[in-house]
This record gives C-alpha cells, structure tokens and sequence, in this order.
C-alpha cells in the first residue's frame, strides 16, 4: 500500500508540472499574439499557398516559385509585405524613404497602394537613383503608373521588378517590353495581372528580357499561344525559373516549353492550375528535352 501511495504521489506531482507547462504556454502565446499581428507578411509573393502540386524531378516538397532574392532584407525592409493598407499614406515622400534600404539599393512598397499619384513621387525622387530592386505588389497602379515607370531613368538600375497585383493589362505588358530603362531585369514578377498572349509575346520578344533568370507569370490568362512565344523566345537562354501557375495552357503548350531550344538553362517549371490532359503529362515529361530541368511541377 505504501508503494502505492508514492506512486500516486509521483503522478500527482507529475500533473502539477504539466499544467505549469501548459500554463506559461498558454502566457506566452497570449503576449506574443500582438507582436506577430503587427509584425504579419503576406506568404512569400513566388508562392501559391495551398498548392502543393505533384511534381517531376528534384525534391520533393519544393515551393511554387519563390521569388529568389526577395525584396529588402529582414526587419525594417523584410518580405513582400507589411501588413495591408485601407489607401495611401498621408505622406507618400516620407513613406518611400522610410520604405528605401539604408544603402539605396533596395526598395519594398508592398501593399502601400500609392497609385498614378505615388508612381509620379517614386520617379522623381533622386534618392531611387541607384535602386536595383523595386517592390511594388498591390500599388493599384495600372498601365498608367506602368508607363511612368517605364519612362524614368530613375529605374535604369533596376534588376528586380515585382508588378504583383497592379491590374497591368497587354498594353503595360509591351511598354516594359519597349522601356529603354528595363534592359537591366534579371527577375520579373507579374503575378495576378492580365497582360495575356500578347503581353508575353511582347515582353519575350524584347533584349530587355535578355537577362532574365527568374520571371513569374502567374495568372495572367496565358493561353499556348503565349506559351509557344516563350519556348521559342530567343532572348530567354539564361532564364531559370518559369513560373505558369494558374493559366490557360494545355498539353500542347507544355509541349512546346519542354522541347524548347532556347530554354536550356531552365531548372524550375510550374504549370500547377492550367488546362493540361493528365494522361498525357506524364509521357510529355519523360519525354521533355530541356537539358538543366531539376523540377516540374504540373498538378
């Protein structure tokens, strides 16, 4: 019996400590909750939450197109986003240069919805002059703000431009294609936009897409015809990630893009979310010459 009782004694005592666990638990998550609602980014504009997609080659479990390199590092600049916005800031001259990285190089104006107006302030503050990566998802800009874009030698140095969300149709689609100032891009983010066939017949048809490594088109009602344009692209040999999510393309665009000859360095390909025959997509990779391809992901 008294062997009994130190055992229940241990359990007891065993119990109590497990609820002090849960206790400072429980404090702990009830004083952090403010400090993670305030501090919130989007999920990582390359993604698709939710998405996992099967996939061919490569590791398993790999994200939809993360956007390499990001926008602004951790902290003040970090993410692609900081919360949302009901409209513009009172003062859109003070919010860009809180929003510009210390060494000028950097800029992340996710979400800050400045629009035409702000597009005007951005290109013509001289602070921008050296910026290499510009971060405008969600400004409400248009082709409009495009075209202010496009036309200022403030953007010259630019490498990394994320359009993510700004409602630019074919037209904005043709004056990055045509900018003089955009022959620098190496990564281009044009997510959830409606720049369609012709956009991308435009923008791949363009030296400014020479350089490109990286480039996101995804939603942007896309059809084979876009996808033949890309594939046959002669300015797209040092692309290395293709992001197609969520368009039109069938079997025959996958096709195209997976015997491209211009492609070779391509590594990543995502055609999650289009309108590809499942019976025929597992043929059609097996089948795909695309020398350097670590990864297909297509449902």
């Amino acid at each position: 019996m008294r062997g009994n009782g130190l055992i229940l004694e241990d359990f007891i005592v065993l119990i109590r400590k497990k609820i002090v666990q849960v206790i400072l638990v429980l404090g702990w998550l009830v004083w952090s909750l403010p400090v993670f609602a305030a501090g919130s980014h989007e999920a990582q504009s390359g993604e698709h939450p939710g998405k996992k997609g099967s996939s061919h080659g490569g590791p398993p479990g790999g994200k939809h197109g993360g956007y390499s390199g990001g926008h602004g590092a951790k902290g003040k600049h970090g993410g692609h986003g900081y919360g949302r916005r009901k409209g513009p800031p009172k003062d859109i001259s003070a919010h860009i240069r809180e929003r510009l990285d210390a060494d000028g190089s950097k800029i992340n104006l996710n979400g800050s919805q400045i629009g035409v107006k702000g597009m005007k302030i951005l290109a013509s503050t001289p602070e921008l002059k050296n910026v290499v990566s510009l971060a405008l998802q969600k400004n409400n800009l248009g082709d409009e703000g495009v075209r202010i874009l496009c036309g200022s030698d403030t953007f010259q140095h630019v490498k990394k431009l994320s359009l993510w969300g700004n409602h630019v149709s074919e037209k904005g689609a043709k004056m990055i294609s045509e900018s003089p100032n955009l022959k620098n891009l190496t990564e281009l983010k044009l997510t959830r936009n409606k720049v369609g066939d012709e956009g991308i017949i435009a923008i791949v048809g363009s030296q400014n897409s020479k350089n490109i490594t990286f480039m996101d088109l995804s939603a942007n009602q896309i059809s084979d015809r876009g996808a033949r344009a890309i594939a046959n692209s002669p300015h797209l040999v040092n692309l290395r990630t293709l992001d197609l999510y969520n368009n039109k393309i069938t079997e025959k665009g996958m096709e195209a893009l997976l015997n491209s000859r211009t492609l070779k360095n391509l590594e990543l390909l995502i055609l999650v979310r289009n309108e590809i025959n499942p019976e025929l997509s597992d043929d059609l990779a097996k089948n795909q010459s695309l020398p350097n391809l670590r990864r297909l992901e297509v449902f």
